[in-house]
């Protein structure tokens, strides 16, 4: 099955309108025809199945002929990241939790951040690709740019909040063996110079968890993986 994805279609729409953008890759590309069925989704759990009705490189029409809406996971996951200097590995983590299932990131800004300004606009393009390519249905939601200080005292929504980071001195346990299904995580993973000691003590003060993720020294989009995927093993 190949999946597409029409943000802007709603729970009552007959008709979907591609862009030209995406009615160009259908018909140059993919080579569809007037009478295929495809499936399209708009992101928030709707999968809709389609046929082509209008067929050209400027703009594609598909009707509506059935709509199934998939069932929500039974947890959910915000995983609050510092950007990568290297924007790639970054935009691998984007990719690669978004195939694996997360709900929510926010890239952070921290003390000891090395970058400070990100292209949100090209991190929704690599999510919604990376959705399409594993078949889902509902679409991560990625942030701004936000400051680590904005979260001190707003975070009452989760079951349980984390900070992993490297200082071996902190009472830190294991991020594996602290995971219930079925919990609402939100799990803060530092930059490449780790957190400050100043962000550390305001995130013991606000009763987040202090784990680490393992034995070695993880990467930062490595070690957002490990715990994108702890979650979701949990819950299998």
């Amino acid at each position: 099955m190949q999946l597409f994805i029409q943000k802007q279609i709603k729970k009552d729409s007959s008709l979907v309108t591609f862009d030209k953008i995406e009615s160009r890759h259908l018909a140059k590309v993919l080579r569809k025809k007037e009478g295929d069925i495809i499936h399209v989704t708009n992101g928030l759990g709707s999968l809709f199945t389609c046929k082509l009705e209008v067929i050209n490189n400027n703009q594609c029409i598909a009707r509506i002929l059935e709509t199934q809406l998939e069932k929500p996971r039974p947890y959910s996951l915000h995983i609050a990241i510092a950007p990568t200097k290297t924007n790639d590995r970054f935009e691998w983590f984007l990719e690669k939790a978004t195939e694996i299932g997360i709900d929510e990131i926010t890239p952070i800004l921290c003390q000891f951040s090395e970058r400070r300004r990100i292209r949100l606009d090209r991190y929704e393009r690599i999510i919604e690709s990376a959705l399409k390519q594993s078949l889902q249905t509902y679409l991560p939601k990625i942030n701004p740019l936000t400051p680590i200080n904005d979260f001190f005292g707003n975070t009452d929504s989760y079951d349980a909040v984390f900070i992993a980071h490297c200082d071996d001195d902190s009472p830190r346990v294991s991020l594996k063996e602290n995971l219930l299904p079925n919990k609402n995580y939100l799990i803060f993973i530092g930059p490449e110079g780790d957190f400050s000691p100043n962000e550390i003590e305001n995130a013991r003060k606000n009763n987040w968890k202090e784990v680490h993720l393992g034995n070695t020294r993880l990467r930062t989009e490595t070690a957002a993986i490990v715990a994108c995927h702890s979650v979701t093993f949990i819950n299998e």
